[in-house]
C-alpha cells in the first residue's frame, strides 16, 4: 500500500518534468521519516553546504554533474534516534539502478564525494551521516546515547536504503530493478553488516578494507600505540620507517618474481628487523635502536589474549610500514582518538579512560560483551544473503597501515567454512588481495581499479570476476597495470615484457 500512495503522489501531480515529480517528493509519506529537502540541481550546479572534512585542502569537484534530484531527509525510528541521509536521482538517463556508499571512521556527514560517480553512471545514490554529526575521528557522539550507538552500528544504513528504495520509485513510477552497495573501511563494515543483518536490502556489496571486527582492531589499535609509548625511546622517526620500509623491500620484493617495489604476498617473507640494528650507542636516521627494535616486532605481531593465547587481532604486514607514522602521535596525548574512542565512549563510558592501563584479557572480554560489540561484523552465516544470489566482492591492500589485511582474509575463510569451502563460495564470493596498496587507495601499488563494474557484471551477466584490472597513476599518468587476482591465486609474471604491464601476468594458484 505504501508503494500505491507513494506513486499515485507523484502521478496525481500532473507534472511531465523531473522539477515536478522532485518537488512533489516533499510531500512524501515514509515511516518515521521527513523530508527536509527536494530540489532539483541544475547540471554542475550543486555546492555541498560545507566542505567535506576528509578531502583536506583538495576539496572534490561537482562541477561534472548531470542534473539531479537532492532528497535530504530525517529518519527517528527510536526515541534520541536522527538518522539523515542524502538521495540523489537522476534527471534523466536513470540506469535502473540504485547504489548506497559507505563512509569512514565514526563519520558524522553525508559522503558526497563518494555519491559523485554513481551518479554519473546513472544511479540513484545515497548517503548517510550514521545518525550522528560529528568527524570521522569523534566517537563522543555514544557517550550516554546507546540509540545513536545501534544506528552507527547497523541501523542507518538499513533505514537510508529502506526509504531510499521508497523515493526512488516514488520519483520514476518504477522501483530500482537492482540495488548494490560500496564503500571501504567503515564503508566494508557496513557492507558487511548488511549482508549478515539484512540480507534482502542489496543484491550485490562491494567491501573495501571493512573495519568489521571493531573492537579487536581498536584492540590493536591500543596495542601498537603501547609498544610506541611504553618507553620514550620507542618512538620511531618517518625516515626510519621509510629505512625499514625499503629494508624490506630489499629482503623480499623479488620473492615474486618480480622487483617492483611492492610484495604480491607479504606472509612470504621472512625478514628480521634485526637486519638494520643500530650499533651501540648510535641513533642514526637509517637505523633501529633496541627499543625501537622491540616496538617494530610488537607492530608485526599479532595481539593476543595474554592468558589463553586467542588471537585477538592480527598484526600489521611486511610492506606497511611507511603508512605507520599516521594515526599514532608523538606522544599520548596525541595518539589517535579513532582508536580509542570506542573504548572511552562506549565500552568504558569514561572519556578519560587511559589507553595504556589496557588490560588485553578482561577489558577485550568487557569490549565484546559491551554495545560496543554491535558494531562488530564476523558473522560468517551469509547463506540467506547467498541464497538470494546476492554477490559479495571483498578487496583489501597487502600495504594497509590501518587495518591488517589479514583480518580480511581470516573474514573470508570463515565464510568459506561455514559454506562449504572455498570452492563453493567461488560463485559468491570473491576476495581482491591488492599488492602494495594502503588503506583504501594509495601506496605503491595498482590502487585504481572499477570494482562496480566487476560487481555489475558478475550480478547482471552471471559473469564472476576471474581478475580485475587495476592501475597506478603518477604525475597524472598511468605507470603501471596489474591483474587483481580472487584470492588465494595471485598475479604471476609470464617471464617476459614488461612488468608494467598487466597483459603480462596471468592469476595463478600460489
Amino acid at each position: 500500500m505504501r508503494w500505491i500512495l507513494l506513486g499515485l503522489l507523484v502521478l496525481g501531480c500532473g507534472t511531465a518534468g523531473a522539477q515536478g515529480r522532485c518537488q512533489a517528493l516533499a510531500h512524501a509519506r515514509l515511516p518515521q521519516t521527513t523530508i527536509t529537502l527536494a530540489q532539483l540541481v541544475p547540471a554542475g550546479g550543486f555546492q555541498p553546504p560545507h566542505p567535506f572534512s576528509l578531502a583536506g585542502p583538495q576539496q572534490p569537484s561537482y562541477a561534472a554533474l548531470p542534473a539531479f534530484c537532492r532528497i535530504a531527509a530525517e529518519v527517528r525510528p527510536a526515541k534520541g534516534s536522527v538518522i539523515r541521509f542524502e538521495l540523489w536521482l537522476p534527471a534523466a538517463g536513470w540506469n535502473g539502478k540504485f547504489l548506497g556508499v559507505g563512509n569512514g571512521g565514526y563519520s558524522g556527514e553525508i559522503w558526497y564525494p563518494a555519491m559523485i560517480e554513481p551518479l554519473t553512471r546513472g544511479y540513484a545514490t545515497a548517503s548517510t551521516d550514521t545518525g550522528h554529526q560529528g568527524a570521522a575521528d569523534d566517537a563522543s557522539f555514544a557517550l550516554d546515547h546507546p540509540e545513536k550507538w545501534i544506528d552507527f552500528a547497523y541501523r542507518a544504513v538499513h533505514e537510508m536504503t529502506l526509504q531510499s528504495k521508497a523515493l526512488v520509485r516514488a520519483f520514476y513510477t518504477q522501483p530500482a530493478k537492482l540495488a548494490y552497495w560500496s564503500g571501504c573501511s567503515t564503508g566494508g563494515r557496513q557492507g558487511l553488516m548488511s549482508a549478515q543483518r539484512y540480507p534482502t536490502d542489496f543484491d550485490g556489496i562491494i567491501a573495501g578494507a571493512p573495519a568489521n571486527y571493531m573492537t579487536h582492531l581498536s584492540a590493536q589499535g591500543v596495542w601498537a600505540a603501547q609498544a610506541l609509548h611504553r618507553d620514550p625511546g620507542s618512538l620511531i622517526s618517518p625516515s626510519k620507517l621509510q629505512a625499514l620500509h625499503q629494508a624490506v623491500l630489499k629482503a623480499c620484493d623479488a620473492l615474486d618474481g618480480v622487483s617492483d617495489g611492492v610484495l604480491e604476498d607479504p606472509r612470504r617473507c621472512q625478514f628480521d628487523p634485526e637486519d638494520i640494528a643500530c650499533r651501540p650507542g648510535s641513533n642514526g636516521p637509517q637505523c633501529l635502536t633496541s627499543a625501537q627494535l622491540d616496538a617494530v616486532r610488537a607492530l608485526y605481531s599479532p595481539v593476543r589474549n595474554p592468558r589463553t593465547k586467542q588471537l585477538i587481532f592480527p598484526g600489521m604486514m611486511f610492506g606497511s610500514e611507511a603508512g605507520w607514522a599516521g594515526g599514532i602521535g608523538p606522544d599520548k596525548a596525541q595518539t589517535s582518538p579513532l582508536i580509542t574512542g570506542i573504548f572511552r565512549f562506549v565500552v568504558f563510558m569514561d572519556p578519560h579512560w587511559d589507553y595504556m592501563m589496557m588490560n588485553f584479557d578482561s577489558d577485550i572480554a568487557q569490549a565484546d560483551m559491551s554495545d560496543a560489540a554491535l558494531a562488530n561484523a564476523i558473522d560468517p552465516r551469509l547463506q540467506p544473503f547467498f541464497a538470494r544470489g546476492g554477490k559479495l566482492i571483498q578487496y583489501h591492500g597487502w600495504a594497509d597501515p590501518g587495518i591488517s589485511p589479514l583480518n580480511s582474509i581470516d573474514y573470508y575463510e570463515s565464510v568459506a567454512r561455514q559454506n562449504g569451502g572455498e570452492a563453493r563460495l567461488a560463485d559468491r564470493y570473491r576476495l581482491f588481495m591488492v599488492p602494495g596498496m594502503d588503506h583504501c587507495r594509495g601506496g605503491d601499488g595498482t590502487d585504481q581499479f572499477d570494482m562496480l563494474s566487476a560487481l555489475e557484471g558478475w550480478v547482471e551477466h552471471h559473469q564472476a570476476p576471474e581478475q580485475i584490472l587495476a592501475s597506478r597513476v603518477r604525475d597524472g599518468k598511468v605507470d603501471r597495470t596489474r591483474p587483481l587476482c580472487p584470492y588465494p591465486k595471485v598475479a604471476s609474471y609470464k617471464g617476459s615484457g614488461s612488468t608494467d604491464d598487466a597483459a603480462n601476468f596471468l592469476c595463478k594458484a600460489p
